[in-house]
């Protein structure tokens, strides 16, 4: 398997007087990832990113399923003694390939962040319950059905 991008963490740098967080550099990553749209003259012969929205959803969800399997497998390496820097390498990979998938569909990290916060605070059995409850409403609704 050929070797994945890894993300560094970058070193926090100023920001109005304030220490880089990690929202800004989400942000700045989706904005090279933006930067690298085939519509924005992104090169698929020059970049990864490129090549993948390129190609289409089929090719990065791929990579999304093929990340998502590597956190596992690293999580299950660490609970047999590897080092926890396996999890973040494969993480960072993860949610590199998840921000090109928010890329390709108009969405951003903001977009999740907003999600997340949304939650905050919410019992995470009661939200789960909650969604299933709207999802039916928005099934019968959708057929005509009523309560």
């Amino acid at each position: 398997m050929p070797s994945e991008p890894v993300l560094a963490s970058p070193a926090p740098v100023a920001n109005s007087g304030h220490a880089d967080t990690s929202q800004d550099a989400l942000a700045r990553l989706a904005s090279v990832i933006e930067s690298r749209k085939p519509a924005r003259g992104g090169d698929p012969q020059a970049s990864y990113v490129a090549r993948l929205l390129h190609l289409g959803p089929d090719a990065f969800l791929k990579k999304i399923g093929e990340e998502a399997t590597e956190v596992v497998m690293a999580a299950k390496d660490v609970d047999h003694g590897a080092d926890k820097a396996k999890i973040i390498n494969e993480m960072a990979d993860l949610w590199f390939h998840s921000l090109i998938a928010l890329a390709h569909y108009g969405l951003s990290p903001g977009d999740v962040i907003a999600e997340l916060q949304r939650r905050e605070g919410t019992s995470g059995i009661e939200e789960k319950a909650l969604r299933k409850v709207l999802a039916r409403e928005s099934g019968a609704a959708r057929e005509g059905g009523g309560l």
